[in-house]
This record gives C-alpha cells, structure tokens and sequence, in this order.
C-alpha cells in the first residue's frame, strides 16, 4: 500500500510539471508564439515584449518540461513546440478558460463587438469559398510564419506591408483577415485598414493552431 502510494504521488508530480511550466502568461504566450513557427530568442522576446534575459527564463522552463525543443543555427538557437500535441494542450487550456471565467469572456466579447468581427461561419464552408475565389483569406502575420503553416487557399499580406500592397487585393471580394488567434490584433488592425480603404473586409479570430488540431479534409 505504502509503496502504491508513492508511485501515485510520482506520477502526479511528473504530470504536474507541465502545469507548473505552463502556469506563467508570458509562457503561455511564448508558447503560442511558437505555434506559429520557429523562433530565435530574439525574436520571441521582441514580440513577447519582454527582456532577452527574461526570455531565456521562460524558455528553461518550458525546455524542461520538454514542452519546447531547439537546434543550433550558426550561433543562433532556435526554439519550436517539441510537437502538434502542445499546439494543442494551448489550445485546450486556453478553452478551458474562456469557458470557466467570466473576466475572461467579458475580455473576449469586448474585441468580439469591434467592428470588422467575422460572423461564425464553419471551416469547410470558407475553404470552399476560398478555393472558389470567392473570399480571399489573408494571412497577415509575418511572412516566415506564413511560409511555416498557414490556413488553406491563404495569402501573405504582412500587416506592416498591408498598406503598400492594397493594389494587389481584387476589388468587390470579401477579405478575411487572420493572424496567430484570439487573443492577436493584427488581423483587426488590419480590418480596420480594408475597411477605410473601402474593402469588405472581416475578421477571422482563428489561427493555424486551431485549425491544426482538427484540419479541414
């Protein structure tokens, strides 16, 4: 009995080690970061907007709890999701939240009202219409995020070149813009550009991490 119990408690404490990595927002956010693709440490901590040295803390912890992994680019380390089943443990707890707290919806129905928001529309209906040519569905983050995985029939317009390639995007189609999810602005920012310059433009508030979950046949 003795010994049964500390293999029990052996397990939870192994299990619990994910929780622990992940109990951080900026790692979680880290994390979702690298759902989008491979990053230096740089770049995670310039888009996390916190220090390098700050960065390189989370990263430990996450690398621990073998939630990330890393290979060596020149003098350069990379860091990526070790594998989809972490793409999907963010997005997992990340629902879990936005159905258990309040504060949390309340947050998300605020950026919901903004003008430009998507109506619910299911995936297999927009790639048929993306395929068709119908819509045209605007990847907007950057262009090596893209090039790592990117929604089906998806163009690469980078918010920060959007303005400057406006005559590239075929006038009466609706646009649907996307970025890294729900929680990113840039495809509303960018929605708010379409929409001054007399798009039809919209707002899609999944990213590739959603979709790579359950991928459209």
């Amino acid at each position: 009995m003795k010994d049964s119990r500390h293999i029990k408690d052996l397990l939870y404490e192994q299990v619990a080690r994910i929780g622990k990595a992940a109990c951080s927002p900026k790692r979680l956010e880290l994390i979702e970061l690298l759902c989008q693709g491979e990053k230096s440490v740089e770049t995670l901590a310039r888009e996390a907007a916190i220090s390098m040295k700050l960065a390189s803390a989370h990263l430990r912890e996450l690398r621990a709890a073998r939630l990330v992994e890393t290979t060596r680019q020149g003098k350069n380390v990379i860091y990526r999701i070790a594998n989809r089943a972490v793409a999907e443990f963010w997005v997992a707890i990340r629902s879990l939240a936005e159905d258990r707290l309040v504060e949390l919806r309340l947050a998300l129905e605020q950026m919901a009202s903004h003008p430009g928001e998507m109506a619910p529309q299911d995936r297999s209906s927009l790639v048929k219409l993306a395929k068709k040519g119908e819509v045209i569905v605007l990847d907007v983050r950057p262009a090596n995020e893209f090039e790592a995985a990117h929604l089906p029939f998806a163009r690469s317009m980078p918010l920060e070149e959007l303005k400057n390639r406006l005559a590239e995007l075929p006038a009466g189609k609706t646009i649907v813009a996307y970025c890294r999810g729900p929680y990113c602005l840039m495809a509303r920012d960018a929605v708010d550009l379409l929409r001054k310059k007399g798009y039809d433009a919209v707002r899609l508030s999944e990213g590739v991490a959603e979709w790579g979950i359950a991928p459209v046949r």
